[in-house]
């Protein structure tokens, strides 16, 4: 083989050499866990007997019978209705006030500007267990300053831990958490939009109300939908602000969401098969939600660009 061809198997195959570290990875870290979590999703556990001495638990292909149960568990099912009704709260919510503060923010009467993004966005890089755990504390009527201070004024003291309350005590976490981190992501596509288009705005006469409706907001609607992407993700997979309540109330069970039913069942009943497909499920429930909405976002843009 002459110098040529060996600098030129060189080139094309340093493309490869960069992205095996990521591939191997990607394979071991990712894409083998979940292979063998569907190949434990379609097994389950055969006991003879009492279930002593060797042999006695056996490994045997179950099909789409822990698919089948998953789906007609009403544990499972009572929790994805808990999530949806926390989702109704939260990404309204969370995303309309990372909008307000994105606006407020970009505009030119704005003071202290870096040290209020930074406030809001720090929020986001408290870790959820130890924002449970703050709010949590807050929540408590024996220990929360709120209520000493509700006490001493006479006011009714109510009890955020029970009841419907309960969601909106959820919602406040995950709002107070994720807010930050929205806002950054639709306020940096507003700085992105040219500084031409609000004076050709001003010059006909748009208010700043009007430049906000009508120009900003459209103009950083993919952000918009980006973050009402991750936002739905986050609301199916939340696990870590009920699970660090639960310790303080009774209305909490160790199955309040989906994900909660598949660590019960996996840790706690030790019954990986089922858990396995749950998970599954989850996950393709997530990834058509995504997609879907996904789709339909962009099936619109295209039907205002054809106008």
């Amino acid at each position: 083989m002459t110098t040529a061809r060996r600098k030129s198997y060189g080139v094309k195959g340093a493309p490869y050499a960069f992205l095996l570290p990521a591939t191997i990875l990607f394979a071991l870290f990712f894409a083998l866990p979940i292979g063998y979590a569907l190949w434990l999703s379609l097994h389950k556990v055969q006991v003879k007997g009492l279930g002593l001495g060797s042999g006695a638990r056996k490994e045997v292909w179950a099909g789409l019978e822990n698919y089948k149960d998953a789906l007609s568990d009403s544990e499972l099912l009572s929790g994805a209705v808990r999530v949806v009704g926390y989702g109704a709260i939260v990404i309204p919510v969370m995303l309309g006030l990372a909008l307000l503060f994105a606006l407020m923010l970009d505009t030119d009467k704005v003071r202290l500007a870096p040290f209020t993004r930074l406030a809001i966005f720090l929020p986001y890089a408290i870790p959820g267990v130890v924002a449970a755990l703050l709010w949590g504390f807050l929540y408590l009527p024996d220990v929360s300053p709120f209520y000493f201070v509700l006490d001493k004024l006479g006011m009714p003291q109510p009890n955020l831990l029970d009841g419907g309350p309960l969601y909106l005590a959820l919602s406040n976490i995950a709002v107070w958490g994720g807010t930050g981190f929205n806002m950054i992501v639709i306020y940096t596509s507003l700085q992105a939009i040219p500084a031409e288009v609000y004076e050709a705005a001003k010059l006909d006469g748009a208010t700043p109300l009007q430049i906000a409706l009508k120009i900003k907001i459209p103009m950083v609607a993919p952000s918009l939908v980006l973050t009402f992407f991750f936002s739905i993700i986050a609301t199916l997979q939340v696990f870590s602000e009920p699970t660090t309540l639960k310790p303080l109330t009774n209305s909490v069970s160790t199955t309040w969401s989906p994900l909660m039913k598949v660590y019960q069942d996996a840790f706690g009943k030790s019954d990986i098969y089922s858990a396995a497909a749950e998970a599954a499920i989850i996950a393709v429930v997530t990834l058509v939600l995504s997609f879907g909405f996904l789709r339909a976002a962009n099936s619109r843009n295209k039907q205002e660009e054809a106008r």
